[in-house]
């Protein structure tokens, strides 16, 4: 991107321009990471403590509950607190499976983003994961939009436009599709009915990309795109986060509960049957 830009800029002998456009492209390529960022960094610290503080309650709290019941001489337990008992067990005498299958899945991911069949299933993965699927979407779509809007506004063909633009979405799937459709430019289709062809873009991009290019501002009209999706990004953040939050809280609230409860029912079935004879 950097290069093809300052080359468009020096063969067109606008290469301050060029510049000018870049810095105003990354301003707004930084700006994007930093809401989707500072977005998910609430929910991001929820989910770690919500982690800690099972694992603390599983790994420390129950077994001493456990040694409790033990002393006390309960031997049925109720089915939760067996449960719970049973997976506690595994995570303290066996840790290092747990351990071991966490390192597995990370160091997987990592090779298998090196790798051009796994990267595209990684990529494939972000694209249709529930809710953050479409935001991911958005995301690339506004990447493409401000690339391809930036380089052409700069003098760089169109060909040339569209490999840049495909090695920036940092998406294989979308990547793809770019590629795809540039291969048709070559062989003299216009823009909109590839990308159309993909099913990766919505009808408004292609419907606005063909408008663009027939009445010969292509360019503006992509950075119009770039500025709806840009601003459905912002919109979905926020909806997001503030579904989240709450939905996090009552998730972890509801774990916490059913660990608690799950301790105290054979404190609760020791008394019960202490008053029972009693009376």
């Amino acid at each position: 991107l950097f290069v093809g830009l300052v080359r468009a800029g020096e063969v067109g002998g606008t290469l301050e321009e060029s510049l000018q456009r870049l810095s105003q492209f990354l301003e707004k390529d930084v700006e994007l990471r930093r809401k989707v960022k500072s977005a998910l960094t609430y929910p991001a610290l929820v989910l770690i403590f919500s982690v800690l503080i099972v694992l603390g309650l599983m790994t420390f709290v129950l077994p001493k509950f456990m040694s409790m019941f033990k002393d006390l001489g309960i031997k049925d337990l109720p089915g939760p607190t067996a449960l719970l008992n049973a997976i506690s067990h595994f995570m303290v005498k066996y840790w290092y499976i747990a351990a071991a299958i966490a390192a597995g899945l990370f160091f997987g991911s990592k090779f298998a983003a090196r790798t051009k069949k796994g990267r595209r299933f990684l990529d494939l993965i972000k694209l249709k994961f529930p809710v953050f699927g479409p935001l991911n979407h958005k995301v690339a779509i506004s990447r493409f939009a401000r690339t391809l809007s930036t380089l052409l506004s700069s003098g760089v063909p169109i060909l040339q436009a569209m490999e840049t633009v495909a090695g920036t979405v940092s998406n294989d799937i979308m990547s793809d599709a770019i590629l795809s459709a540039r291969t048709s430019i070559r062989e003299g289709e216009q823009i909109a009915g590839p990308l159309q062809r993909s099913k990766m873009f919505p009808p408004m991009v292609v419907q606005m990309v063909a408008i663009g290019q027939e009445s010969g501002a292509l360019d503006p009209m992509l950075a119009k795109i770039a500025d709806f999706y840009e601003d459905e990004v912002d919109a979905a953040l926020d909806s997001l986060t503030a579904a989240l939050e709450p939905l996090l809280i009552v998730g972890l609230g509801g774990i916490v509960g059913f660990i608690v409860i799950a301790m105290f029912m054979p404190l609760i079935s020791v008394i019960s049957n202490l008053t029972g004879d009693s009376g």
